[in-house]
């Protein structure tokens, strides 16, 4: 006798929610997810021109402009110049504010308009828990927000790198915008105003005022990584024993100001040098014998840019805690196909 393998009815069928939750995640924020592709693409083309064309039709004129030697008359491509100056502000500052774009379409949507509406509840009360609701609002946008920021911030590196020595007035490494839009601390802050928005929305569950204060906290916390920027890694000190120059060591300045016969420290009181009398007689009253100057030299870009993006990335990783939190504390813990009200 052959034994019949039992069945399950079909009533007790359930596909997995995660296939379902994703694709109805990316059909809810289809029109969000076509304007961040269009937007990644733009960008991407304009760093290629960039990069491309424009930086050797100005390299060219600025050797045009040098070897007229400083003559009354002298013809060179100045557009060109113009144009990569423009294109590189523009698209520099393009990169810079997608952290403020993704931190204002994820307070205005990703969970405060889900709360809002009801859309969450509903989605609870089916057959999703409101962890696997939270995990997958956000390991989704994630992903396509971090390869998003990720290529422009790559392909603007490249665009100013390709410019550094053959451009006379290309922006330094040490350029506050330049820095960040050229590295991955960008794709780290991008990823923090994502987050920021998530746990915005549920604590806010509207979607306006939401997305005011997830921009606002993006910034704040943009601030804060700034200010700390120059004291992640040790810095390097140039020291003049005369007060006739200051040091001039290129780079991001950490501090600066006069030394005094035993070695201490003072403020820089930018008078100019000691031939100027008035300077003089300030200097002998000071005790001061020099300058020294703290400041992080080239070699330090990586590690700069490296460690602000770990520290963001511990703020970020606080933030998901906080956000899983705040929506155990809403919903109670309710298990996954319980009615729960926000």
């Amino acid at each position: 006798m052959t034994a019949v393998a039992p069945t399950v009815p079909s009533a007790t069928r359930h596909p997995s929610p995660a296939p379902r939750l994703s694709r109805w995640l990316l059909r809810l924020h289809r029109p969000a997810l076509c304007a961040w592709a269009g937007l990644v693409v733009l960008l991407s083309a304009a760093l290629l021109w960039l990069g491309g064309p424009l930086t050797d039709a100005s390299a060219a004129a600025w050797e045009q402009y040098n070897a007229c030697d400083g003559a009354s008359r002298c013809a060179y491509d100045q557009p060109s110049i113009i144009r990569y100056k423009e294109v590189y502000s523009a698209t520099t500052f393009a990169v810079l504010a997608l952290p403020f774009l993704v931190a204002a379409w994820a307070g205005a949507t990703l969970t405060s308009r889900e709360l809002e509406t009801g859309t969450a509840q509903l989605t609870w009360a089916q057959s999703v828990s409101p962890v696997h609701w939270l995990t997958a609002t956000l390991a989704l946008p994630a992903t396509l927000v971090v390869a998003g920021t990720g290529l422009v911030v790559t392909l603007h590196h490249l665009a100013w790198s390709a410019g550094e020595g053959r451009i006379d007035t290309a922006k330094s490494w040490s350029d506050f915008q330049t820095f960040y839009a050229g590295g991955p601390l960008t794709v780290a802050l991008a990823l923090l105003g994502l987050v920021v928005g998530v746990l915005v929305g549920l604590l806010l569950r509207r979607s306006l005022p939401a997305l005011a204060t997830s921009v606002v906290a993006t910034g704040g916390v943009f601030a804060i990584v700034h200010t700390a920027l120059p004291y992640l890694w040790p810095s390097v000190t140039q020291v003049r024993n005369r007060v006739q120059d200051a040091p001039s060591g290129a780079g991001i300045l950490v501090d600066e100001g006069i030394l005094t016969s035993t070695g201490a420290r003072l403020p820089n009181p930018y008078c100019g040098s000691d031939v100027f009398p008035d300077c003089r007689a300030m200097y002998d009253k000071l005790d001061a014998v020099g300058y020294y100057r703290d400041f992080h030299p080239l070699a330090h870009y990586w590690p700069l840019q490296l460690v602000a993006t770990a520290l963001t990335c511990a703020i970020v990783a606080v933030l998901v805690f906080a956000a899983y939190r705040v929506l155990k504390s809403r919903t109670g813990g309710a298990p996954r196909g319980a009615s729960t009200t926000v």
